[in-house]
C-alpha cells in the first residue's frame, strides 16, 4: 500500500532515502516526504506526486542530517493533499513517523489528545501515531516506555518507523511487514527489502507484534511487552532486488517478457512439498483456493485444469468473500492461498479464518519471508523475481505454472507440456506488433466486453481486470454462452467484444455467439488459431491444447491493454488509484 524507509548511519541520509523510495515506487506514489534529523532538530518536506517530480520541486535529497525516513503514500485516510503526505510530525515538532497500514481506533486517540492540548494538520489516521509517541515521551521522558505505550494503545494492521529530535528512531509492526537491513554505511528499516538491496543484502525479518529501537548505532528488537528477543540475519537474494529495466521501455513490457521463463521455473525447487500437497488434497475431504484480483483468476483457471486433468474438485473463493463462505469449512480442508506478496490484507484475513476452522494452509507465493509465508504449512515458490509493474502479469503466469507443476504431481505426468506453453508464450510475444496495430484502434473505445467458455471464461476474467487497470477503459469478462441472457442488451456500435475463441470443444459455439454480436453491431475482436470472416481484426496465436490455448491468450491481453494503455498516454507501470500490494481493507 505504502512505502516506508528509515536510515541511520554515516553518510547524508536524504539522498539515500530518495533513491530507496525511487525503487519502492510500485507500492505507492500518490505522494512522497522525507524527514531528516540535523543539530537536534527535524526538519521535513514533502508534496504529492511522483517521487522525482517531488524532489525535483522541493530537493527532498537536500535535506542535511545522517538519520532520516521517508515515505510514498498510497492514500487510503484523507485526500491527496500535501498536507495528507507523510513524514507526519507531532504537534510539537519533535517527533516525525512514516506510517503504513490503518490505526483503527484513530478517532478515539485523535479526540483524547486533543483534550490534552494535542494539535493535528492533516486528516489522516497516522498523524495520531506520531502525537502518541510524544505524548507518552513527555509523560515518561523514555523512548523506549514512548514506544511501549503507544503500540499498546493503537489498533489495527500497520508499520510506522518513528524518529525524535535526539535522532534516536523506533518501529514496530502489527500484520504490515517491516525489515531492518544491515549495512557497513549505517542501519535501514524498510517495508520491502528493495529499499536497501543496494547497499546490504543482511535483513532481519521483524515478525508481526515486534518493535525495535535504533540508537547510538545499536540495535535492539523486542516484543510488544518490552522483552528483548533473540533475532536471526537471513541473506537475501540480490537477484529479487535487481529491478533494473535494461532495453524495456517500463517495467510492465520487461516482466510481460519475462513469462516464457517464469512459466517453466515455477515450481521447479518444489518437487518435495508438491508430493506433500497432492497428498494433502488426495486425503483431504475437500480443496479450496483463495485469491483476490488476477490472483483469484488464476485459481479458477486452475480449478479448470485440476478437474479435467487430475480430477480434482477445488472450490475457489475470493478472499474478501471467505468471511461469507467460511460455514463450508471443515478440519482437515486444504486451502491454496495464492497471493504474490504474500501480504494482501484479504488473502491473511482469509487464511486466518480456514486456521481457525482447521484447514490445512498451502500458500503459494513469491516470497519465502512473507506474512502468508511465515502463517501457512506448506509453502509453494512462484521463484518469478521481483515484479514491480501494478498490474500482475509474470506473477499471474507464475502462479499458472505452480499449479501446473501440481496437476503433474496428482496425476504423475499429465501430459501437460511445459517447454510447449513456454514457447506459445514466446510466440505471441514475437507477433507483437499485430497486438499493437489492433490495441492502437481501442484508444477512444468506451466499453470492452471479453468472452470465453469453459477455461476461456477464465482467461476472459483476467482479460478484462488488465483493460481496466491498465487502460481505464471499462470492461467485463463474461459467459460467451450467456450473451443472449441479458448482455446483449448493451451491444450496439461503440461496442468492442473481445472473443477468447480457440479451435477446441468450445469453437463453434462462440463462433455462434459472436455472430449474435456481430448482427447488432459490434466491433469483434477474433483471438483464435483459426481466423473467420467474423471478426472485424483477428489476432493469431498457436495451436495447442486447453491449456496451451489459454495462457497464450492471456499474453494477448496484457500485450492488448499494454499497447491500449500507451495509445491512451497511460503510464502503464503506474495505474491510478491502484497499489501493488493492498495490505489494508
Amino acid at each position: 500500500m505504502c512505502s516506508i524507509i528509515g536510515y541511520v548511519g554515516k553518510s547524508d541520509a536524504a539522498p539515500i532515502l530518495v533513491k530507496s523510495l525511487h525503487r519502492m515506487e510500485y507500492r505507492g506514489y500518490d505522494s512522497v516526504g522525507v524527514a531528516t534529523h540535523d543539530n537536534d532538530s527535524i526538519c521535513m518536506r514533502k508534496g504529492t506526486g511522483r517521487v522525482q517530480e517531488v524532489n525535483d520541486q522541493k530537493g527532498l535529497d537536500a535535506l542535511s542530517g545522517v538519520t532520516g525516513l521517508g515515505h510514498t503514500r498510497w492514500a487510503t485516510h484523507g485526500a491527496v493533499t500535501d498536507i495528507n503526505a507523510h513524514p507526519h510530525m507531532s504537534s510539537s515538532g519533535d517527533v516525525a513517523i512514516v506510517h503504513n497500514g490503518v490505526v483503527e481506533n484513530h478517532e478515539t486517540l485523535r479526540d483524547r489528545l486533543k483534550e490534552d492540548g494535542y494539535t493535528f494538520a492533516s486528516e489522516t489516521d497516522s498523524e495520531v501515531i506520531a502525537n502518541l509517541l510524544q505524548y507518552h515521551k513527555d509523560r515518561t521522558g523514555d523512548i523506549k516506555e514512548s514506544l511501549i505505550n503507544t503500540i499498546q494503545d493503537i489498533q489495527g494492521h500497520y508499520a510506522f518507523i518513528a524518529m525524535f529530535d535526539d535522532g534516536a528512531m523506533v518501529s514496530a509492526r502489527y500484520g504490515e511487514p517491516l525489515i531492518v537491513g544491515m549495512a557497513e554505511n549505517g542501519i535501514f528499516l524498510s517495508s520491502d527489502v528493495l529499499g536497501f538491496i543496494e547497499h546490504t543484502d543482511e535483513a532481519i525479518y521483524l515478525e508481526s507484534g515486534m518493535c525495535c529501537i535504533i540508537q547510538n548505532n545499536d540495535v535492539q528488537i523486542m516484543d510488544y511487552a518490552g522483552n528483548v528477543i533473540k533475532h536471526r540475519t537471513t541473506t537475501v537474494s540480490k537477484e529479487f532486488g535487481d529491478t533494473r529495466m535494461g532495453e524495456y521501455a517500463n517495467y510492465t513490457l520487461k516482466e510481460i517478457h519475462e513469462q516464457p521463463n517464469a512459466i517453466l521455473r515455477a515450481g521447479m525447487n518444489s518437487h518435495k512439498q508438491m508430493e506433500q500437497v497432492s497428498d494433502m488434497i488426495r486425503s483431504a475431504g475437500f480443496a479450496y483456493a483463495t485469491g483476490s484480483g488476477t490472483s483469484y483468476n488464476a485459481a479458477l483457471i486452475g480449478q479448470k485444469i485440476l478437474r479435467r486433468s487430475a480430477g480434482i474438485r477445488l472450490e475457489v473463493i475470493l478472499s474478501s468473500e471467505m468471511s461469507a463462505e467460511s460455514d463450508m469449512l471443515r478440519s482437515g480442508d486444504v486451502l491454496l492461498a495464492i497471493s504474490q506478496s504474500g501480504e494482501s490484507a484479504d488473502v491473511l484475513d482469509a487464511v486466518r479464518i480456514a486456521k481457525k476452522a482447521g484447514c490445512v494452509i498451502v500458500c503459494m507465493v513469491n516470497s519465502v519471508n512473507s506474512s502468508l509465508a511465515k502463517i501457512s504449512d506448506v509453502i509453494l515458490l512462484m521463484d518469478c523475481g521481483q515484479e514491480i509493474g501494478v498490474a500482475a502479469t509474470k506473477s499471474f503466469m507464475a502462479q499458472c505454472g505452480l499449479l501446473l507443476r501440481l496437476v503433474d504431481t496428482l496425476t504423475d505426468g499429465a501430459g501437460i507440456d511445459h517447454n510447449k506453453i513456454s514457447n506459445a508464450i514466446s510466440d505471441v510475444i514475437s507477433n507483437s506488433d499485430m497486438i499493437r496495430d489492433v490495441a492502437y484502434t481501442l484508444g477512444d473505445t468506451k466499453d470492452v466486453y471479453v468472452l470465453g467458455r469453459g477455461i476461456h471464461h477464465s482467461v476472459a476474467l483476467e482479460a478484462a481486470l488488465k483493460i481496466k487497470e491498465l487502460t481505464y477503459i471499462h470492461a467485463e469478462g463474461l459467459n460467451g454462452g450467456e450473451m443472449k441472457h441479458g448482455p446483449l442488451a448493451l451491444i450496439d456500435k461503440s461496442s468492442v467484444v473481445i472473443v477468447m475463441n480457440p479451435h477446441d470443444d468450445t469453437y463453434n459455439d462462440m463462433l455462434l455467439g459472436a455472430r449474435e454480436v456481430q448482427a447488432r453491431g459490434g466491433t469483434i475482436i477474433g483471438v483464435s488459431d483459426k481466423s473467420s470472416d467474423v471478426y472485424d481484426h483477428w489476432i493469431g496465436i498457436p495451436s495447442g491444447d486447453g491449456v496451451t490455448y489459454s495462457l497464450a491468450e492471456v499474453v494477448v491481453s496484457q500485450l492488448l491493454a499494454y499497447y491500449t494503455a500507451l495509445a491512451r498516454d497511460i503510464n502503464p507501470d503506474y495505474p491510478r488509484n491502484l497499489a501493488k500490494s493492498v495490505t489494508v481493507k
